[in-house]
């Protein structure tokens, strides 16, 4: 059987470190994701806080590696997950006049949910989430061309 993984991968006009920045600092998070009580660095934990804005825990986790700008790995989970901790992967990549920016969301395998019913929610989450940060970051290119 397959590993339980989402892989998606999304093309952004703008630079790595400019997409790092989006990825990785609680005031662009909170733009496309969620607002982060910290900035997502190496071995540092974190917790992404609800967008209603009463300061709520919503998702939270470890960072496990962080290569500024072409890699971020963190440890993942949020209270449906009832715990499960998953893994989350950032790959950036310069190309052209931009970057592609891959996610792997995996380790779903042995919580105690529905995988399926799991991997399509989240599935579907990042969707959203992509076409947010896309907008933000060429936003952010905008303001600063």
């Amino acid at each position: 059987m397959t590993e339980a993984r989402i892989e998606k991968s999304v093309f952004l006009k703008a630079s790595p470190q400019r997409v790092w920045d989006h990825l990785t600092r609680p005031e662009l998070l909170a733009r496309w994701f969620h607002p982060s009580d910290t900035e997502l660095t190496t071995d540092a934990a974190f917790a992404l806080l609800s967008n209603s804005g009463d300061g709520s825990k919503v998702c939270w986790g470890d960072v496990l590696e962080a290569e500024p700008p072409t890699r971020l790995v963190y440890s993942f989970t949020h209270k449906w997950l009832e715990g499960h901790e998953t893994r989350v992967e950032w790959t950036l990549s310069a190309v052209a006049n931009g970057t592609l920016l891959k996610l792997v969301h995996d380790g779903f395998a042995g919580a105690k949910v529905d995988i399926f019913d799991s991997l399509c929610d989240h599935d579907a989450g990042w969707d959203e989430h992509f076409v947010k940060l896309r907008d933000r970051v060429m936003e952010a290119e905008t303001a600063a061309a």
